[in-house]
């Protein structure tokens, strides 16, 4: 799996480099995403920017990264969503479960903001 990360101080981006999210790249990507949350990043973006063709296997990884966000208390966002990818997830009911932005930058201001209420709420 062709790929990049970039750890920041709130969040950590996984920009993948595939066209493909299918069988044959899924199980490395659930690994990746599994090993930054044990890392501590409770925030990932994933980009999706590269990928023109997704499938079931590609969306369960994308599920595994929300669902070790969500357990960590924190946020997992998905951009560069378009094409065949955007309608898959939508084919699957999924964009009411995901956060799904348009661009990179959209995706670091939504975890700042979501970052911004999580402290506000411990703090009250």
């Amino acid at each position: 799996m062709r790929f990049t990360v970039d750890k920041r101080d709130k969040h950590c981006l996984l920009i993948l480099l595939e066209d493909r999210l299918n069988s044959s790249v899924s199980p490395q990507l659930k690994s990746e995403l599994v090993l930054m949350s044990a890392e501590g990043f409770r925030n990932i973006i994933l980009d999706l920017t590269h990928v023109s063709l997704i499938d079931s296997s590609g969306l369960s990884a994308i599920l595994i990264g929300n669902r070790v966000c969500k357990e960590a208390e924190g946020t997992f966002v998905l951009t560069g969503v378009e094409g065949n990818v955007r309608k898959l997830i939508e084919i699957s009911q999924l964009q009411n479960v995901l956060n799904i932005v348009p661009t990179l930058d959209e995706a670091e201001q939504f975890v700042m903001m979501e970052e911004i209420e999580r402290n506000f709420k411990e703090g009250v």
